[in-house]
This record gives C-alpha cells, sequence and structure tokens, in this order.
C-alpha cells in the first residue's frame, strides 16, 4: 500500500459471498476512468484475481470474457468500450527494475491499470491515482467471506466515499442485484449509470457531488455562482417536485442521498423528440405546447427539497445573462475566429448588451429550465397531455423571461431546426398563450425570443469552444456552424441591428458562409 493511500484511511468492506465481490467490481468499474492504478494485494487465495476479472468484464461489458490472471505474461491488455486496460501479475517479479522491461509503467495516465502484487513495483507506481485494496479471509466466514480493505490517494477520496455512498443507496432502494451500465453524460460533471434488474424494470443513478468552487472571477465569486449554475442536488430535487406538482413528467426520485448527491430517478427511457438527426416536428409542438402551458401558471420562487429544507430558484440577473455572452470574448474570438479583441471592444460589446438585457429584465419571469432543447426531452407515448414530454437536466433552473426556453427548443443546439419549423413554433406557442390572455404581446415576445437566441448562442459558442481548448472535447465543435447560423438568423431582427454591427466588425469570419 502507498503512503499516500495510508494517510487517507481505509474504508473497510465485508464480502458475504462471491455476488458480493462481484458487486464491488461493478462499483468500482463505474467511476474508473484511464491513469486510474487499482493495486491488489493479500495473500494467494485471497481472490485478487476473481475481483481483477470482475472489474476488467466490467469494464468491456462482457460478462463472458476470458481474462486469465497474467502470472506468466505478466501483463495482458484489453481495449474495453472504456478505454485500454491492462491488467499485471508482478507474483513472479523479482525487482521494479524488471517492469521497465515489460514497460509498465509507461503511459499509465492513459490506461486503466489492475495490477495483483503491487508491492513487487516498489516505489514505481504513482500513489496520486491508486486505489489500494487489501484482500483477506473473512475468519468469520472462511468457505466464502472476504474482508476488504480500500484506501486510495487525494484523487480517489471523493471517488470512493461516493462509490461506497452508492452502494448503500441502491442497496437500500431494493436495487442492489440490478445491473449496472455508465450512460452517456453531458457535457457537465455530473455522471449517470442504468440500473436493470432481473425482470427488465429500470432506474437512473444520478451522481452528482456539490460543486467546488472554482477561481474567483468578478466580486469574489466563481463563474458558477453568478451565472447561477446548480451546486448541489437540492435543485434538482426541487425542481422535479415542483415539475410533478403540475402535472409534467419529471423523472420520479426513487432514493436520494442529498449530502453526497446521489439521486435514484426513474427511467423515462430513450425515445427522444428526434428522428434520423431530424426534429420530429409533432414532438417538438408539443414541447413547445407544455411551455406555453407552464408560463400561465403563477410559479413559486422558493420550493422544498426536503423537510426544514428549500431551494430558492434565482434569477437570470444581469450579471448571471452578461458573464455568459462573454464567453464569446474569452473563448470563441481568440480560439475558433483567431481575433484579440481590445479592451475598448469589449467595453462596446458590453455597453450594447447591457441595453439589450433592459428590455429583458424589465419583463415579468417565469421558471426558465434554461436547457429546453432535443437531449433533455423524452418522448413518453404512454402519456397523455403535456405528460407525454418527459422532462430531464432542469437543475440550473432560474426566474427569467419566457421566451429563453422556447429559443433553446426553436434553436436546438445539437441538431438543425428549419426556420419553417422554428416560426410553427413560435405560432403554437403564441396562439396557445393568447388562448389564456387575450392580451398576450406576440411581436414583442418575438423580439424578447431574437435576444435572448443571440444571447443564448453567443453563450454556447464560448461553451464548445472553451470544452475545446480547456476541458480537452473537440467533439462539440461539430455544432459550432449550426450555432453560428442561428446567431445570423437571430442578428437579422430589427432590435440587433446595433449588436449585429458589431459581430460584423469584430467577428467577420461569423458572416463568412461559405
Amino acid at each position: 500500500m502507498s503512503e499516500e493511500s495510508r494517510r487517507s484511511g481505509p474504508h473497510r468492506l465485508v464480502l458475504s459471498d462471491e455476488a458480493a465481490t462481484l458487486r464491488l467490481a461493478a462499483d468500482l468499474a463505474a467511476i474508473l476512468r484511464p491513469g486510474d492504478i487499482v493495486a491488489l494485494s493479500g495473500h494467494l487465495g485471497a481472490g485478487k484475481s476473481l475481483l481483477a476479472r470482475a472489474i476488467l468484464r466490467e469494464l468491456a461489458d462482457d460478462p463472458a470474457l476470458e481474462a486469465p490472471s497474467p502470472t506468466f505474461t505478466l501483463v495482458q491488455s484489453y481495449e474495453t468500450p472504456r478505454g485500454s486496460v491492462l491488467h499485471a501479475d508482478l507474483y513472479r517479479v523479482r525487482s521494479p527494475d524488471e517492469l521497465d522491461d515489460i514497460g509498465l509503467v509507461e503511459d499509465l495516465d492513459q490506461l486503466i491499470t489492475l495490477v495483483e502484487w503491487p508491492d513487487r513495483a516498489g516505489t514505481r507506481l504513482p500513489g496520486g491515482r491508486r486505489l489500494d485494496i487489501v484482500l483477506d479471509v473473512d475468519p468469520e466466514n472462511p468457505e466464502t467471506g472476504r474482508i476488504a480493505d480500500l484506501s486510495g490517494g487525494v484523487l480517489w477520496r471523493q471517488r470512493l466515499s461516493i462509490a461506497i455512498a452508492t452502494r448503500r443507496l441502491i442497496d437500500e432502494a431494493g436495487w442492489g442485484t440490478a445491473r449496472r451500465d455508465y450512460m452517456q453524460g453531458d457535457a457537465s460533471s455530473r455522471a449517470y449509470e442504468r440500473l436493470t434488474r432481473a425482470d427488465g424494470t429500470s432506474a437512473v443513478l444520478m451522481i452528482s457531488p456539490p460543486r467546488p468552487d472554482g477561481p474567483a472571477i468578478r466580486l469574489g465569486k466563481p463563474y458558477s455562482a453568478i451565472a447561477h449554475l446548480a451546486e448541489t442536488v437540492d435543485a434538482f430535487v426541487a425542481m422535479d417536485r415542483g415539475l410533478h406538482s403540475l402535472g409534467y413528467s419529471a423523472p420520479e426520485i426513487y432514493a436520494q442521498d442529498l449530502s453526497t448527491g446521489l439521486l435514484l430517478i426513474e427511467d423515462l427511457g430513450a425515445e427522444g423528440v428526434i428522428d434520423g438527426g431530424e426534429p420530429i416536428a409533432e414532438r417538438y409542438e408539443a414541447a413547445a405546447l407544455l411551455l406555453a402551458d407552464l408560463h400561465r401558471h403563477t410559479l413559486p420562487t422558493i420550493l422544498p427539497v426536503t423537510e426544514g429544507r428549500d431551494h430558492v430558484v434565482p434569477d437570470y440577473d444581469r450579471g448571471a445573462l452578461a458573464i455568459e455572452t462573454e464567453l464569446i470574448l474569452e473563448w470563441y474570438a481568440p480560439h475558433i475566429a483567431g481575433v484579440t479583441l481590445p479592451a475598448v471592444t469589449q467595453a462596446e460589446f458590453t455597453r450594447i448588451w447591457n441595453r439589450l438585457f433592459d428590455e429583458i429584465l424589465d419583463a415579468p419571469g417565469t421558471w426558465t429550465l434554461r436547457d429546453f432543447h432535443s437531449p433533455n426531452l423524452i418522448w413518453l407515448p404512454g402519456r397523455g397531455g403535456h405528460a407525454r414530454v418527459g422532462l430531464i437536466d432542469f437543475q440550473d433552473a432560474v426566474i427569467g423571461h419566457p421566451a429563453y426556453d422556447l429559443a433553446s427548443l426553436g434553436q436546438d443546439a445539437r441538431i438543425d431546426v428549419p426556420a419553417g419549423l422554428e416560426l410553427r413554433l413560435l405560432a403554437a406557442y403564441g396562439k396557445a398563450r393568447r388562448s389564456d390572455d387575450p392580451a398576450f404581446d406576440l411581436a414583442g415576445f418575438a423580439r424578447a425570443y431574437a435576444i435572448l437566441g443571440t444571447q443564448r448562442n453567443t453563450k454556447i459558442a464560448g461553451i464548445f469552444a472553451r470544452l475545446d481548448k480547456r476541458d480537452g472535447k473537440p467533439a462539440y465543435l461539430k455544432h459550432l456552424p449550426r450555432i453560428e447560423a442561428y446567431l445570423r438568423r437571430n442578428l437579422e431582427h430589427p432590435a440587433l441591428e446595433e449588436l449585429r454591427g458589431w459581430y460584423q466588425a469584430h467577428l467577420p469570419s461569423l458572416f463568412a458562409v461559405e
């Protein structure tokens, strides 16, 4: 065991039988990532190879994978959906210097590494990303029982605590024997798993630990606080219950651990509102009508989370709107457009936007779910009315102008929404609002829609550039041409004439369409 692991302190687990060992393997595989080292220690027969094999099978998503312990070959590599995995058995290694010959310590940051008999490696296995597991026979259940002591380096402490809390939550909720499958997440730090029981019923595990504060960038606050991004799962729970109370299809919450940031929620399924990369017009219109229904209500700004604990829905205020638009200056301009904007040019950008924000902030606000687009809309044909549209990913909801969410839908960041369909959504929304309130100002709403569509796409252009440059996620760049097209479409509105002039003067590549 590494010295760093000793300092972090162990978690002791009692594994009553082989099935419990397999569940531990599934729990660990769910949180492993490239660069992690799992160091398996224990006497002969303690169960090291069984646990390593089970982890490999989980990572490979292949319960029948042949994964013999590499006692004689020393190392064996595997390509899995989760990346490259290296399994090493160092029982026959006499000196740590031998590891140089077999290449074990090369490129560890790019692999998930499972090592049996790690003590033979000396100090060659780095401690920060190392999880030590010491296995022993349970003296009170020597036939099938094992005791596992788990301890990790500094980068493992939170993940290990989350893994153990997750096992406790799903066991207590009655999902302990369910299969756990990693789900593709979103651009956030949240993680998701699908739990499936033997009878085919399923649920979704949402792993969203409290967000650590980033560096202070303005008035002593980090970006997340200024932009009003949810810092705990409290926001999701509160909004979920609020949406349920109105009859909408937000996921039912089966179990929760608020302090750790774990939710076990209803699996709304995988049927969305698109088909073959194209929007299904009727389903998009149903989503627009859901928004019209939501916006006719007088909605609370304080929502209960649990007994004695409330969530205050923040205002989508000037600070939040502004710092989002500034992402295009910080990330898109230098890294995509290839321009460095002087302070005076950035100040002009801010002045123009502040004038536009004056209009938006003068209007009455409502719940703004903020990412109301195809990845977060589930189609539920077995339900009726507005409940046919399932809602997820609303934890960052704010009190904002009602046009924002409709712009999120009509200018979907992930797929092309034709201008004709966008107009159809605006018309359907306006008709529904006027049926409830004949004085509803459709022209004023359309003006706000253009402003907020521009604000949102300005923000997203910056976010996608940041995801590529800072976070190493270049896949989002494929969406940039769409975002740029939406920006050009919005900037044609007369309300945005001055802003259009700024974009044309300082980000001319935005208008250089082939």
